[in-house]
């Protein structure tokens, strides 16, 4: 049972975290960019943001953002950051999917623990390297962007990614680690009898 719930603990974190990736993956507040203080880039129109995707103006009333979409002339770091969160994006979609077939209140015909115990690790494994991937991504771009530019504060963009790849490796490390083992994997639930005389009657099977 304990089992169970870890399982469960550790799918709701990295499919909210796989949703955190998403998120930071298409919006382009990464970081935030500035030649002097952010009081007066304020004052002079002169606060910008930067993503993956666009480089961005942010003024009074005004929001304009310059796609980035001469991949020729894009700085190595951008392509490389780019792949990597694409990456982490495509893995969560098996990763979640594998994962949502072993719940406890999914069962696929008489499957075997042995089968399902497969599926979770491999979803789980799935999740760390999304989450490594964002991991890299998220820190390498904030770095690699101070060298062109004055950075004078993260954007939400950035945080999203950071709070959804932490979130992707402790659901991943907790279902790859604290899933049982195969034998009595999915095996500690409980069912109704289907030919019991009382309808409050249950049984229970491996608890």
């Amino acid at each position: 049972m304990v089992a169970t719930c870890l399982h469960l603990v550790g799918f709701v974190s990295s499919f909210v975290g796989w949703i955190g990736v998403i998120v930071a993956t298409a919006t382009n507040e990464w970081v935030v960019t500035c030649g002097y203080t952010i009081t007066t880039c304020r004052k002079m129109d002169e606060l910008g943001s930067k993503g993956l995707w666009a480089d961005c103006v942010m003024a009074t009333g005004l929001y304009h953002c310059k796609p980035l979409v001469d991949i020729l002339i894009l700085p190595g770091y951008v392509q490389a950051c780019r792949a990597l969160m694409i990456a982490a994006t495509v893995l969560g979609l098996p990763a979640v999917f594998l994962l949502l077939t072993v719940l406890p209140c999914i069962r696929m015909g008489h499957e075997p623990g042995a089968a399902k115990y497969r599926r979770s690790q491999l979803g789980g494994v799935l999740l760390i390297l999304l989450a490594l991937c964002g991991i890299i991504a998220t820190i390498w771009f904030p770095v690699s962007a101070h060298r062109e530019t004055t950075i004078v504060s993260f954007g939400y963009s950035l945080y999203t990614g950071w709070i959804g790849s932490a979130l992707c490796l402790f659901g991943g490390s907790v279902i790859v680690c604290c899933s049982g083992d195969a034998q009595s994997f999915g095996e500690n639930r409980f069912y109704y009898a289907s030919g019991s005389s009382s309808p409050t009657h249950a049984k229970s099977a491996h608890v």
